[in-house]
């Protein structure tokens, strides 16, 4: 069957893949999934920040409402912040409109469950065969929904996320925070919670902007350069950037170098584990560095394939006291089985505020590992057989010390490691690979992708 939900909801280029029809029709099966559970479901709806969300989130709120949803507006806020209100108060879904990290003329429609979480793929593919099939919901003209609005989920979330950490310890630390929300959802919510938190705040692209001109959304190094620079300039103890969505945090220390996502899970893996020993959940695509620390401090770490519901599920299961990806997305249980940036800001500064150590000499702690990626393109319908193929070559190698299937194909080696996982959103293989010397990772890098590329032709 075609997909239409991605790793992350449903995304394109707006009125190209993303226009309004599609946005309508999807309400439609959204709503009509919901109603066969419950005759008259109650649907929360949010956006980021960009400028086509008024076109889609009017779209699809008119699907919900004519298939017998209510639908309550929750304005602009961050996706964990919707999902927060999902879980605590007495909706049966959210939706909210945005595409994350992807550039200003992308957008998307994402669900969650009534309990916050996002859909499993199971319930993404039933909306699909509904919206597929147009098998909509018909209701007579008095059954039809009704659109109400409450502005009270961004105070919600922000209580919600100080209940969970050590404010007194958090404000005596009197930490000096450089924010950079990306011009994303972020700013709704997370600038209040800092000053809430008793941090000198400088601010960094703030501003609601729906084009990102301060920065592209995407927190990587060679986006964050004015961050870097202010934390430097003012002196800063830290700074942190959020994506477009603010489900994702990325630290710069206060020397103004940054912190990759994997240093930061495996920092805070570090401090929850020595409070209280338990499971961590993350994909196979992380690095080593995480259960080095977690194992050492008493804990276990569990590896599930790439993506953030699935991390968020297993975690469910194994009742893990921590969990989250290596690009930023971190999961706090006692809070929400969700990525959660604000969450994470408030935790890594809680462990400063108790561990009284920079940044820099927490992270100079931790395992060095250095890991590359790079991809190649491959049809989809050669994945499966050029994988197989990959599979047996490796597993007759004599350096090959253990093969793990979860999510591509992990290859142990005596040296490292490399992952080769097919895309589940486009026709290419991510290739992974990790070593504690860099030139070392880069080799195998290159290695592994030129096997790749031998076997595509070859397929």
């Amino acid at each position: 069957m075609t997909r239409l939900f991605g790793t992350n909801g449903v995304r394109g280029v707006v009125n190209q893949d993303m226009n309004p029809d599609l946005a309508l029709d999807l309400g439609r099966a959204i709503g009509t999934y919901y109603a066969r559970r419950k005759e008259k479901p109650f649907i929360a709806m949010g956006t980021d920040a960009r400028i086509s969300n008024h076109m889609l989130k009017s779209a699809c709120t008119s699907g919900l409402l004519s298939v017998g949803c209510n639908v309550e507006d929750l304005g602009i806020l961050p996706t964990p912040a919707l999902q927060y209100a999902v879980k605590e108060k007495d909706y049966d879904a959210g939706v909210i409109i945005t595409a994350s990290h992807n550039p200003p003329q992308f957008n998307g429609i994402k669900v969650v469950d009534l309990d916050g979480t996002e859909l499993s793929k199971e319930q993404e593919e039933e909306i699909e065969d509904i919206y597929f099939s147009k098998s909509f919901r018909i209701v007579s003209w008095d059954k039809v929904g009704q659109l109400s609005a409450w502005d009270g989920a961004g105070e919600l979330y922000i209580k919600g996320i100080l209940s969970k950490v050590d404010t007194e310890a958090i404000r005596k630390a009197n930490l000096h925070v450089v924010l950079d929300c990306g011009n994303g959802a972020g700013a709704v919510v997370t600038p209040e919670l800092l000053r809430r938190l008793g941090c000198k705040l400088t601010e960094v692209n703030c501003e609601l902007d729906g084009f990102f001109r301060g920065r592209p959304s995407e927190p990587v190094p060679e986006n964050l350069g004015e961050l870097m620079e202010r934390v430097r300039e003012v002196g800063a103890d830290l700074g942190v950037a959020q994506d477009g969505d603010a489900d994702r945090a990325i630290f710069i220390d206060e020397k103004g170098n940054y912190i990759f996502g994997d240093q930061s899970f495996s920092l805070l893996a570090r401090y929850i584990i020595r409070g209280r020993k338990g499971i961590v959940v993350t994909p196979v695509s992380t690095s080593s560095s995480l259960e080095e620390v977690v194992t050492r401090e008493g804990g276990k770490v569990i590896y599930t394939r790439v993506g953030s519901p699935i991390v968020a599920r297993v975690m469910k299961e194994v009742k893990a006291v921590f969990g989250g990806e290596e690009n930023g997305g971190l999961i706090f249980p006692e809070h929400q089985y969700c990525r959660d940036s604000a969450m994470t800001i408030a935790k890594m500064l809680e462990l400063l505020a108790k561990e009284e150590k920079s940044l820099s000499e927490l992270i100079s702690e931790l395992p060095r590992y250095e890991l590359v990626k790079t991809k190649i393109t491959c049809p989809n319908d050669r994945k499966e057989d050029v994988l197989r193929r990959i599979k047996d070559v490796v597993s007759s190698q004599q350096d090959v010390r253990k093969i793990d299937d979860t999510d591509g194909v992990k290859i142990y080696l005596e040296d490292g490691w490399v992952l080769v996982r097919p895309s589940g959103t486009e026709p290419i293989f991510r290739i992974f690979a990790e070593s504690k010397d860099r030139g070392k990772a880069e080799e195998l890098a290159d290695s592994y992708k030129r096997l790749v590329e031998d076997m595509v032709s070859t397929s």
